[in-house]
């Protein structure tokens, strides 16, 4: 029940607030040799619903290269995903304490205060996105984006960010490595 929560979680990235995407890639590389690729499950990941593993690789396969899958594929590609969470304090006062007086003068004086405050949480998804070199198995290029989440998105809106979150992920993808 737990993953189930936390998928639906993963799935509910706001648009208002934005992604957070950082890629790294091995120079040595040239991938103009990837042509072709396959989906591979990555070890240890989270595992989501047959649905959301859908909605994640339709998103991710409008902007990638070709996809096959038989053996022919040059390049794997896995994906990981996760979701964190964080407090936060909101807190206000209200009423009047000590402060300057009516005239110009000081004094000193009691008032009443008062402080409200609150906790939220606010969620954190996460999308990792690996590709390796299908000859030797080796990780070439690394993408993630992070973003705040809404548990209470619809299904559509929830498509949508999917479709946002692969075009900014894979925006520098295939990289060109500078010297």
């Amino acid at each position: 029940m737990l993953v189930l929560s936390v998928v639906s979680l993963l799935l509910a990235a706001v648009d208002s607030l934005a992604q957070d995407v950082r890629y790294n890639f091995d120079k040595s590389v040239d991938f103009s040799k990837f042509n072709t690729y396959r989906w591979v499950p990555i070890k240890d990941a989270l595992k989501v619903s047959d649905l959301v593993d859908k909605q994640i690789k339709d998103a991710l396969d409008t902007e990638l290269a070709t996809k096959v899958d038989g053996d022919e594929a040059n390049l794997f590609i896995g994906y990981q995903p996760a979701v964190g969470e964080e407090k936060q304090f909101n807190y206000y006062s209200t009423g009047w304490g000590y402060g300057p007086g009516w005239g110009g003068g000081w004094y000193g004086g009691m008032g009443s205060t008062t402080t409200i405050g609150s906790t939220s949480t606010i969620y954190k998804g996460q999308l990792a996105l690996d590709t390796y070199d299908s000859a030797n198995h080796n990780l070439v290029w690394r993408g993630v984006a992070s973003k705040t989440i809404d548990p209470k998105a619809k299904p559509e809106k929830q498509r949508k960010n999917w479709a946002k979150v692969a075009k900014k992920l894979l925006k520098n993808y295939p990289p060109v490595a500078k010297d």
